[in-house]
């Protein structure tokens, strides 16, 4: 098998983490339940503001699209 001094150090504390973890309890993974579910929910509501600010900005840009394709003479809109 191949074996570098990195490869060593990755396992050796792949195998510190997993031992760590395992010593914490069922507890340990509420938590991360629950990081989980708030990260999901703000992902949610940060789309919901990108939605709605997409959505004014494709209407504000029909409305100038408009607005440019009506100007006569450089006159105002």
């Amino acid at each position: 098998m191949f074996r570098h001094p990195v490869t060593d150090f990755l396992i050796a504390r792949l195998r510190a983490r997993v031992e760590r973890a395992r010593a914490a309890g069922p507890d340990r993974g509420a938590s991360a339940i629950e990081w989980v579910i708030i990260a999901a929910i703000v992902v949610g509501v940060v789309a919901g503001v990108a939605a709605v600010i997409m959505n004014a900005l494709n209407d504000r840009a029909g409305d100038v699209s408009d607005c440019i394709e009506g100007v006569q003479d450089f006159s105002d809109c």
